[in-house]
């Protein structure tokens, strides 16, 4: 599997969007609606087939009747650095390798977009949520051909838990990358990206 973006949840798209913007100093793009977890988002290319969303509840979504992915539905606070995506070619055996805790797979769609993410039942991720989320695209075009070049790329993304270690040991099988690190600490994720405006830190 391979790194496919990263997520910034807000309490509204609007507060996730400007946390970019103003780390980043780049404007995103406009994204679209998850009908399936009441949520919304905006996009941002980054180099490499990468990309980042700004992501928060869709206030004007019904609710979904499940729990929403990213632990949505627990999230407070300011606007922050959440979650790290992974896509598989073959998300049932890396499913069935790193264990059902990681999620069940569901079919979804946003627009022309078609794919496969495993999303476990409590929307809660392992490691606390530090955990990658698995996805398996099956749209013929990935979102990252369908936005803008920002100028940005991603230079390191650091991956800190108290068990960083043991975390790192389950990945390592699955995840060759040498812009993620793993480090002992508290639980948080940190992006190092690269921009028109030099190096700036997304946390």
């Amino acid at each position: 599997m391979k790194l496919d973006h990263i997520a910034v949840a807000g309490a509204t798209r609007a507060e996730a969007t400007m946390a970019v913007e103003e780390a980043l100093g780049v404007a995103l793009q406009p994204g679209g609606a998850h009908p399936a977890f009441g949520t919304h988002n905006a996009l941002l290319g980054l180099a490499d087939g990468i990309y980042l969303e700004a992501i928060a509840i869709d206030p004007a979504a019904p609710p979904p009747g499940r729990p929403r992915w990213f632990d949505l539905d627990r999230f407070s606070g300011r606007a922050r650095l959440t979650n790290w995506i992974c896509a598989s070619d073959d998300l049932d055996a890396e499913l069935a390798a790193l264990g059902p805790e990681v999620g069940d797979p569901l079919e979804l769609t946003r627009g022309d977009l078609n794919w496969r993410m495993a999303v476990p039942a409590n929307g809660i991720l392992p490691f606390d949520n530090l955990h990658p989320a698995l996805i398996e695209w099956q749209s013929p075009v990935h979102p990252s051909d369908m936005l803008a070049v920002s100028g940005c790329a991603l230079h390191r993304l650091i991956v800190c838990h108290p068990e960083a270690r043991a975390l790192a040991t389950h990945l390592a099988p699955h995840l060759n990358d040498d812009r993620i690190v793993f480090e002992t600490g508290p639980a948080l994720l940190r992006a190092e990206i690269d921009t028109p405006r030099g190096l700036r830190v997304l946390a």
